[in-house]
């Protein structure tokens, strides 16, 4: 298997990654409706939170350890392990408003929201997972970090992104 992965040229490798981002949201969407439909949506909320607090620990020690990125190293360390998440390679996403100590990432376009927006359903109030994963997410990477939501769904939030979370560094 791994020959195989080997012989496929950078724009086949690229189509790939974004193939396996993709079945992970279907696994991720199909487990949370599984949930759903046995024991309710605040059940599949409270569930979805508790795998998040786990998987986005996991998900950023890995990023650290594949890229090189160093312990505590502050906002630049947050931004590049951001642009690693397996989500980055299907959803439209941007970091504003940078400096040392600060920076806003915002969600522009959400593969869970565009699709229940294309069926005329609400937004999918993910804030309450949202908390959790993006702080857990930002904690691994540096200590220091606090988190805080911006907007996020069921959030009123601006037509141009889904959510917005400010990461800082106090001193």
């Amino acid at each position: 298997m791994r020959k195989d992965l080997e012989n496929l040229s950078k724009e086949e490798l690229m189509d790939y990654i974004e193939t396996i981002a993709l079945n992970w949201l279907a696994i991720d969407g199909t487990w949370f409706l599984a949930v759903e439909r046995e024991l309710g949506i605040d059940k599949a909320i409270h569930f979805d939170k508790e795998s998040w607090k786990v998987f986005t620990v996991i998900e950023a020690k890995r990023i650290m350890q594949r890229f090189k990125i160093p312990e505590n190293g502050g906002i630049p360390a947050l931004m590049k392990a951001l642009r690693f998440r397996v989500y980055a390679n299907i959803n439209t996403q941007e970091i504003v408003e940078v400096s040392e100590k600060r920076c806003v990432f915002r969600m522009n376009d959400c593969r869970v929201q565009s699709a229940r927006k294309r069926k005329n359903l609400p937004d999918f109030p993910c804030k309450t997972v949202g908390i959790p994963e993006y702080s857990l997410f930002a904690k691994t990477i540096d200590k220091r970090i606090e988190t805080k939501c911006i907007c996020c769904p069921p959030d009123e939030h601006p037509k141009d992104y889904y959510c917005a979370w400010e990461f800082t560094i106090k001193d």
